[in-house]
């Protein structure tokens, strides 16, 4: 197995539970470990997925449409 690095923070359980859910859906394993700050989070994958769990989640946090003025 290959070592575990943090790919993001996410601000509580629930963030932490839906990025999670994201690299899942995207066939990235990952695992949450609280940080030093009050409810923080830090989402971790295997080393050699740290690219793609970027990219996951940034296709699925980014908005479809932009909103017109």
């Amino acid at each position: 197995m290959s070592e575990m690095v943090q790919v993001t923070v996410a601000g509580d359980v629930t963030e932490g539970e839906e990025i999670q859910a994201i690299l899942t859906a995207a066939g990235i394993e990952s695992e949450l470990l609280p940080e030093d700050e009050a409810d923080a989070l830090s989402v971790r994958v295997p080393e050699g997925s740290i690219e793609a769990a970027k990219d996951a989640i940034e296709a699925m946090t980014e908005p479809d449409d932009p909103i017109a003025d």
